[in-house]
């Protein structure tokens, strides 16, 4: 009942013993061996509401629309249970579906933590299947504006690459023949020297999609250290991926809502100066 990184999480941390010692994660197991794994009972833990700051640009009885701050990580996980969007909906909102478990209630779609921009929070049970079901059928329309490296030369275009775990590195994603399909739809926003300025329309949601994708087409998003180049001139802390635009159908009226969010501070500076040396 537990995963592969949680069972390796076990063996760093000297809780698996072979014929009584220790062994590296890498050691084939053999016939006639004694395999002795020690679990650690569940720590109990309850979420705490904060008063952090949160951008809130809607709200009614069943959703709220958030402009989710850059830095700050939806939901609680191991190594971040405070601090968390989660935390701040709890104080801010206070009712929140429960369909995804306690530990992400109203939780509809996630961002990364380095991605800012805007996301749907279902307040009851009701709302959140409705949402997710717009999501599964690609009725909510979601648009991001990424900074990329190098320039490309068509002002419109489609990647259309299947997404899986990458096989090199468990932590990762990457562009696999036997992934599950992956679609984003590009525009050309703004060119610049060894840069490009793009909006990005998902069509599927996969985990690091734009990240995976565009890097995929040797145009890594700026500042993305897992899928990068490894170059940062602009001395980043994370990508320049903003969720800039969000449509989508009201679960309880029907209404086709639209919500949009202005490009940050950090990425208006980095655009500012590309623009100069033009």
């Amino acid at each position: 009942g537990l995963s592969r990184s949680a069972i390796q999480s076990l063996i760093k941390q000297e809780r698996v013993y072979v014929n009584g010692e220790k062994v590296k994660a890498s050691y084939r197991v053999n016939a006639g061996d004694e395999v002795y794994v020690s679990v650690p009972q569940p720590v109990s833990f309850k979420l705490q509401p904060e008063n952090l700051p949160l951008p809130i640009l809607y709200q009614d009885e069943d959703i709220v629309i958030v402009d989710k701050p850059r830095g700050m990580v939806v939901h609680p996980a191991q190594g971040n249970w405070q601090g968390t969007m989660v935390n701040a909906l709890l104080y801010h909102v206070q009712q929140l579906s429960s369909v995804n478990g306690e530990l992400r209630p109203g939780i509809v779609h996630r961002l990364d933590k380095d991605t800012s921009g805007l996301m749907v929070v279902a307040k009851n049970d009701a709302a959140h299947r409705h949402l997710a079901h717009q999501i599964r059928e690609h009725n909510m329309e979601r648009q991001y504006i990424a900074l990329v490296h190098g320039v490309i030369n068509e002002n419109l275009g489609t990647i259309e690459a299947p997404i899986g775990r990458s096989k090199a590195d468990r932590k990762k994603m990457a562009v696999r023949g036997d992934g599950r399909q992956a679609i984003s739809h590009y525009e050309v926003m703004e060119r610049f020297y060894n840069y490009t300025l793009v909006k990005v329309q998902l069509v599927t949601g996969r985990t690091h999609q734009i990240r995976v994708h565009f890097s995929y087409m040797k145009h890594p998003v700026v500042g993305d250290f897992v899928y990068g180049s490894g170059k940062n001139p602009f001395g980043l802390k994370g990508q320049a991926l903003h969720a800039a635009y969000l449509g989508l159908q009201h679960p309880r009226t029907g209404e086709y809502l639209e919500f949009r969010s202005t490009i940050p501070d950090y990425l208006q500076s980095i655009l500012t100066e590309l623009r100069k040396k033009n």
